[in-house]
């Protein structure tokens, strides 16, 4: 969708903020004035600053791995401050009063966390994910927050005071926006060992949205899983003299890594489900399934057959997938006498789910042709046109990381909903 900004010559504003590696502008035309335009810069510093070159080039591969790392998420359900990227070295987004936390989000155990936890060995694995908190503050190197250092510092940006609820959902989150980059990284053959990302409080509706920059500077990313072989930030830190072929070095992995993130993005269908229907007047029930699919970004078809009255032909359907070599889930949607979904699992070894459309009549008979089989069957049931859907993207995020991603975003986006719910419950009735 084309913005305003994209239709129209920019408007750029007042300098909101600068820091080490970026600069914040307001955009007084955008919509409602809400936001801002962050441009990145050639600069790469390590310790707290105490260490700062300039890479030619920098800003430009800088800001194509964050527009492309946004639109990632923004399109696995993501809620983010990422509107568009403006130009080589800019991008759009929402304006953020910014929290000043980084939730770092660690797999294996390296860098400064074995520092601060001595007897840990370099690349212990974290299962799930080691999650900690710290204060933005360079003048105290970043001091590590315990949760309850956090609750009791009050911190209230954008009109939202930083509590219980406000941890929880920016360390859920964190964790789905970890998990979600390490399966995509792993489609390439690299390990995200770990990453830091901040938060920032909408200044127009008060939503606590991922925000800030995704670049090469905030993660550890190690191709093969091998440590010597690591394209991020890590390479420059170490340097113990920099030097202009050292830095030529950084911008190549920072080069590469950019390039990468293109490969993460959403692309050619890996997989689909097949929606098979017994009657052409089950085709409601059958468009309801289709839907919850469609909302997860999983391609579908829908297909008539009788396992009673056209036998070969149902069967002739099964082999035509089958031929495809794509990784396939069959919904069967049959009432009465469902004799389609087990016939389709007796004939393959592709998944094969049962939703029989229930009718309040004979529902309670019925349902027991598509529960009780022959043995050698494994068709499970359901009579829920969600639940069907979200069983057969389970079986395809095996194989598909982005539907795995908009499953977990999913799950998310439910446990926010709970957290918003209780909240209000809780405020309302003190």
């Amino acid at each position: 969708m084309t913005t305003a900004e994209e239709k129209a010559p920019l408007v750029i504003g007042e300098k909101l903020n600068e820091g080490k590696t970026k600069i914040i502008f307001d955009l007084p035309k955008s919509p409602n004035a809400d936001h801002v335009l962050l441009r990145s810069k050639d600069k790469i510093s390590a310790g707290d600053g105490a260490r700062m070159h300039e890479i030619e080039g920098k800003s430009a591969i800088s800001n194509d791995t964050t527009c492309t790392i946004f639109e990632l998420l923004n399109a696995c359900g993501v809620r983010t401050h990422f509107i568009s990227k403006h130009d080589d070295t800019s991008f759009i987004a929402v304006k953020c009063d910014m929290i000043p936390l980084e939730v770092v989000s660690r797999r294996l155990a390296t860098g400064s966390f074995l520092k601060r936890n001595p007897g840990v060995k370099e690349g212990y694995r974290f299962s799930p994910p080691k999650m900690e908190t710290f204060f933005k503050d360079d003048a105290n190197h970043d001091p590590q927050w315990s949760h309850e250092q956090i609750i009791e510092a009050e911190l209230k940006f954008g009109g939202v005071t930083v509590g219980e609820h406000e941890i929880e959902l920016m360390t859920s989150t964190a964790i789905v926006v970890f998990e979600i980059l390490e399966k995509a990284w792993a489609t390439v053959d690299c390990t995200l060992v770990d990453m830091k990302v901040e938060f920032g409080v909408n200044a127009r509706t008060g939503e606590i949205l991922l925000a800030d920059v995704v670049d090469n500077d905030a993660w550890r990313l190690w191709p093969s899983g091998d440590r010597r072989l690591m394209r991020d930030k890590q390479v420059y830190r170490e340097m113990k003299v920099v030097t202009g072929e050292g830095l030529a070095v950084v911008k190549k992995n920072y080069k590469w890594v950019a390039e990468q993130c293109r490969n993460l993005l959403p692309g050619k269908r890996r997989g689909r489900v097949v929606i098979v229907m017994g009657s052409p007047s089950d085709v409601d029930h059958c468009k309801k399934i289709e839907s919850c699919l469609k909302e997860l970004g999983v391609f579908v078809e829908l297909r008539v057959a009788s396992a009673h009255k056209g036998t070969e032909t149902a069967l002739r359907i099964l082999q035509h997938y089958e031929g495809h070599n794509i990784p396939t889930v069959f919904i069967a949607v049959a009432g009465r006498s469902n004799g389609l979904g087990p016939v389709f699992s007796g004939n393959t070894v592709y998944p094969v789910i049962n939703c029989p459309p229930v009718k309040a009549d004979w529902g309670a008979q019925d349902i027991w042709s598509s529960m009780r089989l022959p043995s050698g069957l494994g068709c499970p049931t359901t009579i829920s046109p969600e639940g069907a859907a979200l069983a057969a993207a389970q079986a395809l995020a095996m194989s598909d990381h982005i539907v795995w991603s908009r499953l977990r975003v999913k799950q998310l986006s439910n446990r926010i909903s709970l957290l918003h719910a209780d909240k209000k419950i809780a405020t309302d009735t003190q």
